[in-house]
């Protein structure tokens, strides 16, 4: 049931606005406040979907009703009252975050669509708020292992910093997901995360991917494009498998992180783009440099913070809980009951060589939960998790 509060010192004005907005629709729990003081306490006791605000009032004006609400209470969307004489305070007050402003005497058309579209969009933030809280959870990094606390802590760390991090580990360990957990806990969390899988796309091709192209750069160039750097700005920008990067896109790599400019292929133009960059290989990288694969200068440029993320087979005392967080999710995707893994199950698959790493162990608790007994049991194990 939404909750919406009137907050306006014209007895009369308040009593229309009440008397339209019950009157269209039932489910609607209207509150009133005779002036901004009392509106700003009640704001600051209930969670209301929406404030109908006069503009000029006594002891507290609307501006400054905004304005307090927006630090308890910043979510709460705002519809101005305004007088005749108040309308350029009214576009000031759109600004300063209110949704919009209806002018007295209150249009019965006018009033009811916005309202009705202000606490549509409020539904629409709070259902986008449930979805990043799904994609969190999606991201989760499950265990308490000694290796998994260590990188949980240093994430706390360098997550508020502009630091640049190198996560390393074998494929299948997790690297992505530090690489989101950094993202999600630093300060640019409202801007893009773009992922680039440097090992995906041909050498050819990575430059126009990373820094984007003009029109006629290339034969199939048919208009202009940016490129991952220019839509990462003012967020991160996680290069997942660098170590395969061809050495002319590393060039153009460095360039980016000493000067924070790029240039699209085929331009002379600059852009300039403020992206922190995270990058992720499972190569040894200085191995790489005596190979001469990878530039050396690159390597301290992205090495700032080196993560290394264990193999599952040096954190074996996380596995029932992954197996846990495995069962839970592969449950909700495939539609069918949570499994249960017998304690001999369990133990077993603790004792397993885990090559694929966690993205292995998923795999498996995949296939038992679908082929299994209702509680996969050792016998379970033998049968379908076998190398």
């Amino acid at each position: 049931m939404p909750k919406i509060l009137v907050i306006e010192d014209e007895v009369a004005i308040r009593r229309v606005l009440i008397k339209i907005l019950t009157e269209e629709n039932k489910e609607y729990e209207v509150d009133e406040a005779e002036d901004g003081l009392a509106g700003i306490e009640m704001i600051r006791k209930e969670d209301y979907d929406l404030v109908l605000c006069d503009i000029k009032m006594p002891k507290m004006d609307g501006v400054e009703v905004l304005e307090a609400s927006a630090k308890v209470k910043p979510d709460a969307p705002f519809v101005m009252i305004s007088g005749h004489g108040d309308l350029d305070t009214a576009v000031h007050t759109m600004k300063l975050g209110a949704y919009d402003y209806i002018s007295k005497p209150p249009d019965l058309n006018r009033l009811l669509n916005t309202v009705r579209n202000a606490l549509d969009k409020k539904e629409l933030v709070s259902e986008n708020k449930r979805l990043k809280k799904k994609v969190s959870k999606h991201f989760e990094m499950i265990g308490e292992s000694e290796a998994i606390s260590r990188i949980k802590e240093m994430i706390e760390k360098v997550a508020p910093t502009d630091a640049r991090v190198l996560i390393t580990g074998a494929n299948g360990t997790g690297k992505e997901l530090v690489a989101h957990w950094l993202h999600e806990k630093s300060d640019r969390s409202k801007a893009p995360m773009v992922e680039v899988n440097c090992a995906a796309i041909p050498s050819e091709l990575i430059e126009s991917e990373l820094f984007g192209h003009v029109k006629g750069a290339f034969t199939s160039a048919v208009k202009d494009r940016a490129g991952k750097f220019e839509t990462a700005n003012k967020g991160t920008i996680f290069l997942d498998e660098i170590g395969d990067m061809s050495l002319s896109a590393q060039a153009k790599v460095l360039r980016a992180l000493q000067e924070n400019r790029i240039s699209r292929v085929g331009s002379d133009k600059d852009i300039k783009v403020d992206v922190r960059v995270i990058a992720a290989t499972n190569k040894d990288l200085k191995a790489e440099i005596e190979k001469g694969k990878f530039r050396e200068d690159l390597y301290h440029r992205l090495a700032v913070i080196i993560i290394n993320v264990p193999a599952l087979n040096d954190r074996r005392e996380d596995i029932p809980l992954l197996i846990e967080h495995f069962a839970e999710k592969v449950a909700g995707e495939q539609g069918v009951q949570q499994k249960r893994f017998s304690k001999v199950a369990i133990k077993l698959l603790q004792e397993y060589d885990w090559t694929g790493n966690i993205r292995e162990l998923r795999n498996v608790v995949e296939r038992l939960t679908i082929l299994g007994g209702d509680e996969v049991s050792e016998g379970d194990v033998e049968l379908f998790a076998s190398k």
